[in-house]
């Protein structure tokens, strides 16, 4: 499939790497993290966009926060850092080809797992404002990378507004109450 350079809906899928209960408390920013994170699975769920969840050695560093869990039709327990090494891509549906990427550790899962959806063939996205990392540089070296790699870098606000596409859609009134 060529890249386009929009983020459709209905190509898009929202996978949501490593939110987990031990992790998060160390995360740089992590409520501003979370709250894009929470804000956008909302937004993808009004518009019926398919939500991955991953969770990194769960039994060490334990599930995804319950508040992200709740949005996950599928739930990937891994041990790789790389989640297409534990069965991501088997789980993205065939229709979707746009993956858009949130969570932690920006440097290490988050990047790994785009660096192989990217080599796979998959149009990936980042949005920057939901992701995190221990350290700020860490993060910010992971998203140069990923964006040298072809990843787009985009905003969860930026994201909620192009996957709406007009004021006219259906659940532009109840989507707008988060973007805003």
């Amino acid at each position: 499939m060529s890249k386009s350079n929009q983020i459709h809906s209905e190509s898009s899928i929202l996978i949501l790497i490593d939110l987990q209960g031990r992790l998060m408390p160390v995360i740089h920013e992590s409520e501003s993290v979370l709250t894009q994170c929470i804000r956008t699975a909302k937004i993808a769920q009004l518009l019926e966009i398919p939500i991955i969840g991953t969770e990194q050695s769960p039994k060490s560093l334990g599930s995804n926060l319950e508040s992200i869990k709740s949005f996950c039709s599928k739930t990937i327990s891994k041990e790789h850092f790389n989640a297409c090494a534990d069965g991501l891509v088997q789980a993205i549906p065939t229709s979707r080809k746009q993956c858009i990427l949130m969570g932690c550790e920006a440097h290490v899962c988050l990047m790994q797992t785009a660096l192989k959806l990217i080599d796979e063939g998959y149009d990936v996205s980042i949005v920057v404002d939901g992701v995190g990392s221990r350290r700020d540089l860490d993060k910010q070296i992971a998203l140069n990378r990923l964006q040298i790699t072809g990843a787009r870098l985009i905003t969860a606000e930026m994201l909620g507004f192009e996957w709406l596409k007009t004021a006219q859609n259906p659940v532009f009134k109840e989507a707008i109450a988060l973007l805003k």
